[in-house]
């Protein structure tokens, strides 16, 4: 007799074993009710990120877009495979420089603004060849 498959008349409880411990089973009968109410936990990759392989985590330098909502030291979470809207937050390279802005494009002239009247807004136009869109911020990680 193998010790493998020997069943003992004793309850134990379920606590010792899961639903992987049970060899055989003959299912007959219902389910459980709360079954159908039974969730699954939140994954925040799915929740996210939609298009993973273009999907970047970056870290927040400044506080250029504070009245945003978007402070030093919040995590955004960028899509490089969308394009920009007005008025949609994106991280630009000017000049080698990575910033978070938001954009607008207006009769084919872009501009890249900040919040607040600290920082005066960036005019692009066709002449500029150290200019390029990153990517377009879709989420915010703000802590606390």
């Amino acid at each position: 007799m193998h010790h493998d498959n020997f069943y003992s008349a004793k309850y134990g409880g379920t606590k010792g074993f899961s639903q992987q411990d049970i060899y055989t089973a003959n299912a007959t009968g219902f389910a459980a009710a709360a079954d159908d109410y039974m969730e699954r936990g939140i994954d925040l990759n799915e929740e996210l990120i939609r298009n993973k392989p273009a999907t970047f985590f970056m870290r927040v330098n400044s506080d250029t877009l504070k009245e945003s909502g978007i402070y030093k030291e919040d995590v955004v979470i960028v899509d490089r495979s969308l394009k920009p809207v007005n008025g949609k937050v994106i991280i630009a390279i000017l000049n080698g420089d990575l910033l978070i802005r938001r954009f607008e494009k207006i009769n084919n002239k872009i501009r890249l603004l900040a919040d607040g009247d600290k920082l005066s807004p960036i005019n692009i136009d066709a002449s500029c060849e150290d200019f390029g869109i990153w990517g377009v911020v879709t989420y915010v990680i703000h802590k606390p």
